[in-house]
């Protein structure tokens, strides 16, 4: 921390005092920080970040906030590490790029002290996806994601509603141009729906996009027939979604709920389960990257341990973008902000709670294997159509 109030320190008591003040805080000087996110998270943690500072500006002078493209990071970082530079502070990604990250060794390893008390805060579903952070990183945010099917109530009648991805097949054939999702690699429901659809199509081995996804490489390349392109993110989907110019995607629950309240989509589009699904959890994380200077990483690790304090975890209800939001457990929608609380009663949906409990949970692939699910529909499903 910032000592205040003392000009010099000279010799005999006034030296060990001073030294004293600044051995005991641990922080000689305010730093900026610079935040770089991936994920869509700021819209979740943002709030938080500002609170840090405004608690404790004698640790932080400023934050400034940046949005990447999730495939793109990894190689920028690895050019930074290997110039020896570090512009970027701390990262705020999805399992993409963690996945990434891990893989090609651009994460600083957590204190196991840290993890540690962070794992005694975690609810049961968040607790075991902090495991895929292989101890590079915080989880911040939880979502059990889906795969679910979005569509225009008024362009697909209840009866033409795919409930498995057979239907999904036919309607798209019978529909080209009208269904359309982004590429996974950068894409929370893009990601979902393929490590989804193994479970769901009774695969060999759903962990093994290599060797035991033979039904799901099968399914997509039919799909691909009647897809006409793969956005390069979610965010173009759901303009198109709602401006008419498609009539299906694949969804999560966040993203169902956020741009229904934000008007992106209509609200009264709908949501359909697969039958025999199971919820794909789906979590965002804070990473440090390596080669982040100590005095930065000392107020990083603090920051990141205030993200988890329930006043911070009660602010990622937010607008239902990562639904429900807290990783941290016995976090309600009660102690979320009134305007949360506002929004997630209009644009929620009943049925969550029925499917939630009907449906099991398991985990997204682990980092590695996600990269080779990522490689193999890049190279076999999107080569010639992704944007």
């Amino acid at each position: 921390m910032k000592v205040k109030g003392i000009v010099h320190c000279i010799g005999g008591v006034a030296a060990a005092l001073c030294f004293s003040l600044t051995a005991t805080s641990g922080f000689a000087e305010s730093v900026s920080l610079n935040v770089v996110d991936v994920a869509g998270n700021l819209a979740l943690t943002k709030a938080g970040l500002e609170a840090f500072k405004a608690k404790y500006p004698d640790l932080v002078s400023n934050i400034t906030y940046t949005n990447s493209p999730a495939p793109q990071l990894p190689g920028k970082l690895k050019a930074m590490q290997n110039a020896g530079r570090s512009d970027i502070d701390l990262v705020l990604t999805g399992t993409d790029a963690l996945a990434a990250g891990i893989e090609q060794n651009l994460w600083m390893k957590l204190p196991d002290s840290q993890l540690q008390a962070a794992d005694a805060k975690y609810a049961p579903g968040p607790a075991a996806m902090q495991k895929l952070a292989q101890g590079y990183g915080l989880e911040v945010t939880f979502m059990p994601a889906g795969p679910l099917i979005e569509y225009n109530p008024d362009k697909v009648p209840p009866a033409e509603v795919p409930k498995t991805p057979e239907q999904l097949l036919s309607w798209c054939k019978a529909h080209p141009n009208k269904l359309i999702y982004a590429r996974p690699a950068n894409s929370g429901p893009g990601r979902t729906f393929l490590m989804g659809l193994p479970y769901i199509l009774g695969d060999k081995d759903p962990t093994d996009p290599i060797n035991g996804w033979d039904k799901t490489w099968a399914f997509l390349k039919q799909l691909n027939e009647c897809v006409p392109y793969y956005p390069g993110g979610t965010s173009a989907v759901m303009k198109e979604l709602g401006e008419g110019t498609r009539d299906m995607t694949v969804t999560v629950t966040g993203w169902d709920i956020n741009p229904r309240a934000l008007g992106i989509v209509p609200a009264n589009f709908k949501v359909q389960p697969f039958d025999n699904m199971k919820w794909v959890n789906d979590a965002h994380y804070m990473v440090i990257p390596k080669g982040v200077p100590k005095a930065k990483v000392d107020v990083l690790l603090k920051l990141m341990d205030f993200m988890l304090e329930p006043a911070q975890q009660a602010m990622t209800y937010d607008d239902g973008y990562f639904y429900p939001g807290p990783a941290v457990k016995d976090i309600t929608i009660s102690q979320a902000p009134q305007k949360s609380q506002i929004t997630i009663e209009k644009y929620g949906r009943v049925e969550y709670g029925g499917w939630l409990k009907k449906y099991p949970n398991v985990q997204p692939l682990p980092a590695a294997k996600m990269v080779e699910a990522f490689k193999k529909w890049d190279s076999d499903v999107g080569a010639q159509k992704t944007k």
